[in-house]
């Protein structure tokens, strides 16, 4: 039990002084721990089902009985905001996690391996050409409208900005002098990348994941506003934004309450990865 509560003591310890350090990665990580537990308490936080339609509650203002008020069905707002929570966290990790992945493998492909760096560099230079709302646009003008297509379409639009920090990481490591000497004792490429690239491109990589996680919750709601993302009975920040454009002037609550739940969770998102990239990054490290 000493034990226990010893190590208990050195891990509080331990976090407090990385809290001191880095205060705003523990304030984005506390923010986005209480989003990610809104989300997943959603069905227990709701008053409501969230698409309950009751047309004689049509836009009521915030009350008791309706925290944020209703939309013009008569749906709760505060009931589809907490699912929303729900559905713009899970789109915005996924394409996070998939983009990073995708993007670490075509990477280190095109960093150590000469052929095909250019071919893969030209795909990437054709694909960030584009800008990543107008190519996710288009790519669902062309497939039905569902969280799981927007959630390709955006992944498809971030994973060369991956791609290319990956890239860029490798070319600078396979030039140094531990890589040239495994290159020229004869280790096999897939040992000298598992052993020596791939260990040096997680830090940048999870910090460039944490920005394509706030971008897609931007894109995904950018989607849905203009009625080209999920479909609209799926509760999303920019479904909901969507429903009240129309009704801005009547009940501005609609579409401000949806957003300041997106703005503050993207805040949080990048003030996390602004302090990943301090405490990662031995040059831009803050000495106590």
């Amino acid at each position: 039990m000493q034990v226990d509560q010893s190590a208990t003591a050195g891990l509080a310890g331990r976090l407090s002084r990385i809290a001191r350090r880095y205060p705003s990665a523990a304030i984005g990580c506390v923010v986005l721990a209480v989003m990610i537990l809104v989300g997943i308490l959603a069905p227990f936080l709701g008053t409501v089902s969230p698409n309950e339609l009751s047309l004689s509650r049509r836009l009521l203002p915030p009350s008791e009985s309706a925290w944020f008020g209703t939309d013009g069905f008569g749906r709760d707002i505060y009931s589809r905001v907490l699912y929303g929570t729900h559905v713009s966290l899970f789109i915005g990790f996924t394409v996070a996690v998939l983009s990073a992945g995708i993007g670490l493998l075509v990477g280190l492909i095109s960093g150590f391996v000469r052929p095909l760096d250019a071919v893969l560099m030209r795909i990437t230079d054709g694909l960030m050409s584009i800008p990543s709302i107008l190519l996710a646009i288009a790519l669902m003008a062309l497939i039905r409208g569902s969280v799981t297509t927007v959630i390709v379409a955006i992944t498809i639009a971030e994973v060369p900005r991956v791609t290319r920090l990956v890239r860029s990481v490798v070319l600078t490591l396979r030039e140094q002098v531990y890589v040239e000497a495994a290159v020229a004792s004869g280790v096999r490429v897939p040992s000298i990348i598992l052993r020596h690239i791939l260990p040096n491109t997680v830090a940048p990589m999870m910090v460039q994941a944490t920005y394509i996680f706030a971008s897609a919750m931007i894109i995904e709601a950018a989607l849905s506003f203009i009625g080209a993302g999920v479909p609209p009975d799926v509760p999303t920040w920019g479904n909901i934004m969507a429903d009240g454009r129309s009704l801005w002037q009547i009940q501005a609550s609609i579409v401000f309450i949806p957003a300041a739940f997106l703005s503050v969770t993207v805040l949080a998102v990048n003030m996390m990865g602004d302090g990943l990239r301090d405490a990662l990054d031995p040059r831009l490290k803050r000495r106590v």
